[in-house]
């Protein structure tokens, strides 16, 4: 028997809402603002892991000027 392991390709809104460890509320803000990029594919906002890492990589950018 062969186990195949399937890597989502997109995340929701309440899954990247878990991983930054943010409130889905602050997450859906940020994803409408455009802060964090996304489509909308019929009624559903889909977020890029890349796209997740993106605003992790702004913030702590920003957070090193601000410390500089």
């Amino acid at each position: 028997m062969t186990t195949v392991t399937i890597t989502r390709k997109w995340h929701t809104t309440a899954e990247v809402a878990e991983m930054l460890g943010f409130g889905l509320s602050k997450t859906k803000a940020l994803v409408l603002s455009g802060e964090i990029r996304s489509v909308k594919i019929g009624r559903n906002r889909r977020i890029l892991p890349a796209w997740v890492d993106e605003y992790v990589n702004r913030c702590a950018s920003a957070a090193g000027e601000w410390a500089a």
